[in-house]
């Protein structure tokens, strides 16, 4: 069984935030599954340009080069 992060009623609120009346128990699970998994790569990438640069803490500008 694999540890989740993100809170089923932070899917919710996304989805409803985005125009959604009603989301499925199973709706809100795939979002979580697909944002955590997003997440897990656009960290990897970030973490590489941190590294790169000779730092260790990851900065908003990381991130960004991360998801272009």
């Amino acid at each position: 069984m694999v540890k989740r992060t993100i809170p089923l009623a932070a899917m919710e609120r996304l989805m409803k935030k985005a125009g959604a009346q009603r989301v499925s128990e199973e709706a809100k699970e795939a979002l979580r599954d697909v944002l955590e998994e997003f997440t897990n790569e656009v960290s990897e990438e970030a973490i590489k340009f941190a590294k790169h640069a000779g730092r260790k803490t990851v900065k908003a500008e990381d991130i960004k080069l991360a998801t272009n």
